[in-house]
């Protein structure tokens, strides 16, 4: 049985809801991300390796979900895949990211043997001629290796070249999410993040086929730049931006469409979703779920359905947003306010702009120090980050709108 309104053309439900907001789950479609894929297919072509891969962009453009669609396009095209997110657990010490990177290689490599004339050689277990590339193996042979970590990182990763390329690979790709939470920390002597970009750019000069893709916050390209300078010569940065029209039409019916559902979304409804999510994956999928639930309910009482926006933005707001703003200083939260107020909240604002802003909504205004300084502790917690022509901007999607409602509207968390 069909029913019909001004908002949904629909028939009485029994599917399942189609949707899957969430952090990283992969959408039922994957829409307007085209062009990246191809892009990285072209990366893939590379004989010497000259770029490796950043993903970047604001929370909930989908970067991780793009990373794990990546997978399957690489392992297509003959390369291995290692990878999982990096945790700041990872900066601890160059020996932490050692232990990283050879236990995400040993869980590809394990699986293939190696064959020695000198059992002697690093890595061989005593009276041994054949062995798996093992943790153990990988262990033993960066244990054996003299130099620094670095050195032991680089001839681990020299001979297990041989091994990948022996069983008819073109190479490897290491693949971490996430990857704004290694840095260096020079007042504890640790350059985890220097480490890495050392390893790769040294193996990859020799000619070793292994290449890193990295996904994270806008955050990320300027700490590797402040790592090593030459960064932005050995990556590609692709800078995920929120879906355009026809995209966002899409990610909205096809889900719906290709699961058969019962429901059946009008212009209007897509543009109501696409309108309040402002065409980022994560929020359309959130909206999108929240409404095929609601018009299930309202079937189901005889009401007419429609796209419920209030409840489902304070919902997100719940979900989303309040866990970042509860985390944030009563000053840093008076900063945040003042940007939120601005009218370039959603692009770009500078220190000299908060400053003016300040003097003429709050009775103790910022001075420039100040607000560089919380502005250093925001972009730390991943809710701003700085371009690279000093300006500043939010690091989280519409987040000025949802401040805004803190402070209009009654009951709002300021």
């Amino acid at each position: 049985m069909t029913k019909e309104t001004s908002g949904v053309q629909l028939q009485i439900p029994q599917f399942a809801n189609p949707f899957r907001p969430g952090a990283g789950h992969m959408p039922p479609y994957l829409a307007g991300r085209e062009p990246e894929m191809q892009e990285f297919k072209e990366l893939l072509q590379q004989d010497l390796i000259l770029k490796n891969l950043i993903l970047t962009g604001l929370r909930g453009v989908g970067k991780t979900v793009l990373l794990e669609t990546l997978k399957p396009i690489a392992v297509k095209e003959g390369w291995m895949w290692v990878g999982t997110d990096l945790s700041e657990a990872v900066s601890v010490s160059d020996e932490a990211l050692a232990t990283r990177l050879l236990t995400d290689l040993a869980v590809v490599t394990s699986g293939i043997t190696i064959t020695a004339d000198d059992p002697s050689k690093s890595g061989f277990l005593p009276g041994k001629t054949t062995a798996v590339w093992s943790y153990g193996m990988l262990r033993r042979m960066y244990e054996g290796a003299p130099g620094l970590v670095s050195d032991k990182l680089k001839l681990v990763l020299e001979n297990v070249r041989a091994a990948v390329v022996g069983i008819g690979k073109r190479g490897m790709i290491f693949a971490y999410d996430e990857a704004q939470n290694i840095s260096d920390n020079a007042e504890k002597d640790r350059f985890p993040l220097s480490l890495l970009l050392d390893v790769f750019q040294s193996i990859q000069k020799k000619g070793v086929p292994f290449m890193l893709v990295l996904t994270g916050l806008p955050t990320l390209l300027p700490k590797l730049v402040a790592a090593r300078t030459y960064s932005e010569r050995l990556f590609h940065t692709i800078f995920l931006k929120r879906l355009n029209d026809i995209a966002a039409r899409e990610a909205i019916l096809r889900p719906i469409q290709d699961s058969n559902c019962p429901i059946r979304f009008t212009p209007e409804s897509i543009q109501t979703i696409f309108h309040s999510s402002g065409g980022y994956p994560y929020f359309i999928q959130f909206m999108c779920k929240e409404t095929y639930d609601r018009f299930i309910q309202q079937i189901a009482a005889q009401e007419p359905p429609q796209v419920p926006v209030v409840e489902i933005i304070r919902k997100l707001d719940a979900d989303f947003f309040a866990g970042r703003w509860g985390n944030v200083t009563d000053r840093q939260r008076d900063l945040l306010v003042v940007v939120a107020g601005m009218p370039n909240n959603d692009s770009e604002f500078t220190v000299q702009d908060i400053v003016r802003a300040s003097q003429e909504e709050l009775t103790k205004p910022f001075s420039s120090s100040r607000v560089s300084a919380i502005l250093g502790s925001l972009m730390d917690g991943g809710l701003v980050y700085r371009n690279r022509h000093g300006k500043y901007r939010f690091a989280v999607p519409m987040f000025g709108q949802f401040i805004r409602r803190q402070i209009l509207e009654p009951g709002g968390m300021y």
